[in-house]
């Protein structure tokens, strides 16, 4: 049990050398969720800047890294972990959070005063916009290890066939679900649409709906979105496609049931966690990170499953998510080797076990998986889960940016009312136009 009255923590955005911390770690409050950028106009500022990014006086002893760790748990683990990689590699390593929603905008801001630090933590996501103009070095080429990391997490963290990011632990989606609900209705845990779709509707009761799941106007919608159209044989390249007009039918299907609040359309992934835990849901899409929070209400017992496909035996292809750490071309060869030493020593087995066991994430590392899947088997569905699970700009980029925001628009078109075929269609005219 973690201690509720952990050590005072240094103001967030600020600098801090890694230290280990006195006493247990925080839980965390809430959440993180996928973040979304402007990609398009990030790549045009990382053009002119990015590339120049030496200039600076540095100390030769002491490293940076920027990330997202404002949160006070994962500030923490990430200033415990530096230590130890500082220890190991004989260096200071410093960590710099900011939110995630800035975290593209200081790279930028940096990257412009030639003030770059040394790592660079992106979302998924975010990665492209600088890979995509030269900004991130090789990992490979500066001895970053790939051994044991399965292909499709190093196609996350590549671009055009560069491998510019390497995850220390990924998450993706999966179907939670109210065991004693389940149980006392006498339903087994769906496996197909189909029968998740009847689950749902026997589920349905009074204030509790059978199913949550986010259908907002934001990056998360899209995050859950991509389950279904993927199962289903769509595709980002054509939203228009029959395939990702039938998935977003079925989320129709569940909202005309009536086993789907109405309010879906407004929920984050954290809002619908809420819902599960307040009873409000027997069942809800949603991700690892949820899992601290789900384990502090003792009377819930909750389970775990792949998210249902549409035909029986086929694979439920979920999204990945989790962070990336990526090096900055500064103009200095001997420092960026010495920051992938630090990247190498982040994602090490021990570290990965350490990181993905605080985080509820899994870890990219297969024998660290491996590791993790004994010490959390009631998660080893996630691990499978993420083994043919897909990264969001793998087809298209840093483009995915529009094949998101057209999707926001499309998910509050069609639920509100309009045919999917026809805010689908939408959609991908507005992602062809650029708009």
């Amino acid at each position: 049990m973690r201690s509720p009255d952990p050590a005072p923590l240094p103001p967030k955005g600020s600098i801090v050398t890694a230290h280990p911390l006195n006493g247990p770690w925080p839980r965390r409050r809430r959440a993180r969720r996928p973040v979304l950028v402007a990609l398009t106009a990030a790549s045009a500022v990382v053009g002119s800047a990015a590339l120049a990014g030496c200039g600076q006086s540095r100390d030769p002893g002491v490293y940076t890294v920027l990330n997202s760790s404002t949160d006070d748990s994962y500030h923490s683990w990430d200033a415990a972990a530096l230590e130890r990689c500082s220890k190991r590699l004989g260096v200071t390593v410093r960590q710099q959070s900011v939110p995630a929603d800035q975290v593209m905008t200081r790279s930028l801001r940096m990257a412009s005063s030639k003030s770059l630090p040394d790592i660079i933590q992106f979302d998924g996501s975010e990665m492209p916009a600088f890979a995509e103009t030269g900004g991130l070095m090789d990992l490979r080429k500066l001895g970053v290890d790939t051994t044991d990391v399965p292909q499709g997490i190093v196609d996350y963290g590549s671009y055009k066939g560069t491998y510019y990011g390497a995850a220390r632990t990924v998450n993706t989606l999966a179907l939670f679900y109210n065991k004693d609900v389940l149980e006392e209705a006498g339903v087994k845990v769906p496996a197909t649409w189909d029968e998740m779709r009847e689950t749902a509707r026997r589920l349905t009761q009074g204030h509790r709906y059978g199913i949550a799941l986010s259908a907002g106007g934001a990056e998360d919608g899209v995050y859950q979105f991509t389950p279904f159209m993927w199962s289903n044989g769509g595709d980002e390249t054509h939203l228009d496609s029959p395939q990702v007009v039938q998935a977003l039918d079925y989320w129709k299907s569940l909202l005309s049931d009536g086993s789907l609040s109405k309010s879906t359309i407004n929920w984050t992934q954290a809002d619908v966690n809420d819902q599960f835990m307040a009873g409000n849901a027997a069942m809800m899409i949603n991700g690892p990170w949820q899992v601290e929070t789900l384990d502090t209400k003792k009377s819930l017992h909750w389970g775990i499953a792949h998210i249902p496909v549409p035909r029986a035996g086929e694979d439920s292809v979920g999204p990945l998510g989790g962070g990336e750490l990526t090096i900055p071309d500064i103009g200095d060869t001997t420092r960026e080797k010495t920051s992938a030493q630090i990247v190498n020593c982040l994602t090490s087995e021990q570290e990965e076990v350490t990181y993905a066991l605080n985080s509820w994430m899994i870890p990219a590392n297969r024998k660290a998986a491996a590791i993790w899947r004994k010490k959390v088997p009631s998660l080893s569905s996630l691990a499978d889960q993420v083994a043919v699970a897909r990264s969001r700009t793998a087809e298209v980029g840093s483009g995915w940016t529009s094949v998101s925001l057209a999707l926001q628009s499309a998910f509050q078109s069609a639920l509100t009312g309009q045919s999917s075929a026809s805010a689908l269609k939408h959609a991908q005219a507005r992602v062809e136009s650029g708009k």
